[in-house]
């Protein structure tokens, strides 16, 4: 069976705040799961090609806004490392602004049977 894809489930949220590892929360209280994280180039495929010290991929990540298991918020100093901000708000031009002052594009934002996907793309600046 085929999923029904909608390309313009309403507007993205303005705000997402971590809660735990992998779980965003919006201004409205929904729940946003990390369900994909990629890294181009993966760390392997940096490591054959760059002669450079730093590695700083462009990173993809799928958000699903979907219910949870309430639970109390971690705090800063309890959240394990994860090269996903612990902010991001909605900024003009498709993108947010994240709490390091990285911009994430808007990719898309569409719905798939009954849930609501978020793809945001950051790109480093990269110095040639």
């Amino acid at each position: 069976m085929a999923s029904e894809v909608s390309l313009h489930p309403g507007a993205p949220p303005a705000r997402l705040w971590i809660q735990r590892p992998g779980i965003y929360e919006d201004e409205s209280g929904r729940n946003w799961v990390t369900v994909v994280v990629r890294f181009s180039p993966s760390r392997r495929e940096w490591a054959r090609a760059s002669q450079s010290s730093t590695y700083e991929p462009s990173i993809t990540v799928h958000l699903w806004q979907m219910a949870v298991h309430r639970q109390d918020p971690l705090s800063p100093s309890q959240m394990p490392f994860s090269r996903l901000p612990p902010v991001w708000q909605l900024n003009p031009g498709n993108k947010y602004r994240a709490s390091d002052s990285s911009f994430w594009e808007i990719v898309n934002h569409g719905q798939i049977d009954s849930i609501e996907q978020l793809v945001l793309t950051y790109e480093p600046e990269r110095n040639h």
